[in-house]
């Protein structure tokens, strides 16, 4: 499971957090900073192509860092292939 989430504090940056792959030094902190910020979208990668869906959504995480807006549908469009 993936969340895209906005930061709510001072920067308004967008992350990406794979809950699946949180260890027990950092999932606490993690979790909170994803709970503290705007949630975009989140979803669940499965299957073989997991690293391409990782690709993927880095690569929205930069277009929406640089200004883009994109809607739903649109993430959803461009992730379709890598959800499950």
């Amino acid at each position: 499971m993936f969340e895209i989430y906005r930061e709510g504090a001072y920067n308004l940056k967008f992350h990406v957090v794979y809950f699946t792959e949180l260890g027990e030094h950092n999932k606490d902190e993690e979790i909170r900073r994803a709970l503290a910020g705007d949630h975009l979208f989140d979803g669940f990668l499965g299957g073989e192509r997991t690293l391409a869906a990782k690709k993927a959504i880095a690569a929205l995480v930069e277009r929406l860092n640089d200004g883009e807006a994109l809607t739903r549908q649109q993430i959803v469009r461009e992730l379709d292939p890598y959800l499950v």
